[in-house]
């Protein structure tokens, strides 16, 4: 028997999965690898990850979201999504998804996602909480990736962030670049 060749994390894998967890309702965070490809990381990686709060209702979302998309999720998978696992890795489906409850290095979920980035669509860990996931795991693979994922968050951060107001803005009193100006009513 052939064994069949699984194929690598691709964007369209993450719109599928995006839309049919907003359809039923499910709460998750794009992370690791594939959450810093979202943003315009250039790598490429096996699986998709998702990070997902312990909750049984959401368990619920998350396991008819995934059979929608054709996982076939046996009993072991089932309990171990409902009960919260810390890690679940799916490869009975269309492609390989990891289900992460508890990542090392962030928190809480909570925090996670009051600090996620909204691209395009994709909630998605900060590429803050994925680096100090990836050094927390200690895993030498994503130990590897580490100084580019740290300069990669550098220059996106310069990319991202919000011009600040120059001390000449604030003594005047001027409102920052952020700040929509009013229409005049001349």
């Amino acid at each position: 028997m052939k064994k069949r060749i699984r194929p690598g994390f691709t964007p369209f894998q993450a719109q599928r999965v995006a839309r049919a967890f907003r359809e039923a309702g499910a709460d998750f965070l794009f992370i690791g690898k594939s959450g810093a490809i979202l943003l315009g990381f250039p790598a490429i990686t096996q699986d998709l990850d998702l990070f997902v709060p312990k909750s049984p209702e959401n368990a619920q979302r998350i396991i008819r979201a995934m059979r929608r998309l054709g996982f076939r999720l046996g009993r072991e998978i089932t309990k171990a999504i409902v009960t919260g696992q810390d890690f679940v890795q799916i490869k009975s489906g269309p492609f390989d998804l990891d289900l992460i409850h508890a990542p090392d290095g962030i928190p809480s979920y909570e925090v996670a996602k009051a600090r996620c980035i909204k691209y395009r669509g994709y909630p998605i860990a900060s590429l803050k909480d994925i680096i100090a996931s990836k050094r927390a795991s200690n895993r030498e693979k994503d130990l590897i990736d580490l100084p580019l994922l740290e300069e990669f968050r550098r220059e996106y951060d310069k990319l991202h962030s919000p011009r600040l107001r120059t001390a000449v803005e604030k003594a005047l009193g001027k409102p920052g670049p952020a700040a929509k100006k009013k229409p005049r009513s001349d």
